[in-house]
């Protein structure tokens, strides 16, 4: 026992004095509200219920990417803005096994026909949730360093007035021909038919399925006026997993600055017993609030 005024007794080497209960739980108060007061989904914080990868694997991210970019070039609604992917840049995951998986990720991209000497198009940041086993992921997206506007409009309305002047396009057979080869007058309808492509690859695209046009297989209709271009075709698209190639035929009204609409029907390839296809129809905004 210390009498009062007498001062404690001196440690031994290697012994540490006990804390007092009291300071003891002073001390962790301010630890426990702090981490109570913390934002779920920033500082390292785990969201409840969602199983945090902060390396995740690539596959993932590239697949990621790929959707949001299908989705970006849907909603553009343009020929002249499409893009593709030229890197993953960064990105973690979430997971939630009665849900899906969400993906947050940042990639950059290029013009899908780039002019000599132009770079990358733009540096996007993505979050791309993948519902379990389910298609068409849904997709926050913000990009930068697009293509202005009024340069857009132009280079939009030139292809119009391109694609006005084709003579006979019922007459083609495939894009590109067996060579690989695309008639650089014939190009703007295989633009035109990517765009359209765009949105059913977004639709069909889940967390293990990735698509591809690889071919624009025949035009059933094409009429053209003054309001917009009325264009029927049949494409084929590459399912990199299966490695199926699977015919959508698509329809798709477009004009400069006006409403993307898209239709379309996909038959699956499977045996005739089990024959079946997929259908669905979007109109794009003709402004983005996150572009």
């Amino acid at each position: 026992m210390l009498l009062h005024g007498q001062p404690p007794p001196a440690l031994r080497p290697g012994e540490l004095r006990p804390a007092a209960p009291l300071l003891a739980l002073l001390l962790l108060l301010p630890l426990q509200q702090a981490a109570a007061a913390a934002p779920a989904e920033s500082g390292g914080f785990e969201v409840p219920g969602w199983r945090q990868d902060t390396q995740p694997p690539r596959s993932l991210l590239q697949q990621a990417a790929r959707a949001a970019l299908h989705f970006i070039n849907f909603r553009a609604g343009s020929p002249s803005a499409l893009r593709v992917l030229t890197a993953v840049q960064e990105g973690r995951a979430s997971i939630r096994s009665k849900e899906g998986c969400r993906v947050d990720l940042v990639f950059t991209t290029e013009r899908y026909n780039p002019e000599e000497g132009e770079g990358h198009l733009g540096k996007c940041s993505a979050r791309v949730f993948f519902k379990n086993q389910k298609p068409r992921p849904a997709i926050n997206v913000t990009c930068s360093r697009l293509i202005e506007k009024k340069k857009r409009e132009q280079e939009d309305y030139l292809l119009y007035k391109q694609m006005k002047k084709l003579k006979n396009p019922l007459d083609v057979v495939s894009l590109p021909d067996s060579y690989g080869h695309i008639d650089p007058s014939l190009r703007p309808m295989w633009d035109l038919a990517f765009l359209g492509s765009s949105y059913v690859m977004w639709e069909k695209t889940t967390q293990f399925l990735y698509y591809y046009m690889i071919q624009l297989h025949s035009v059933k209709q094409w009429k053209i006026n003054d309001d917009a271009i009325d264009f029927d075709y049949t494409v084929l698209l590459h399912e990199f997993s299966t490695q199926e190639i699977i015919p959508c035929r698509i329809h798709l009204v477009w004009y400069p600055g006006k409403r993307l609409k898209v239709k379309y029907h996909c038959q699956e390839l499977q045996t005739p017993e089990e024959a079946s296809g997929t259908e669905g129809s979007a109109v794009a905004p003709t402004e983005l609030s996150n572009f």
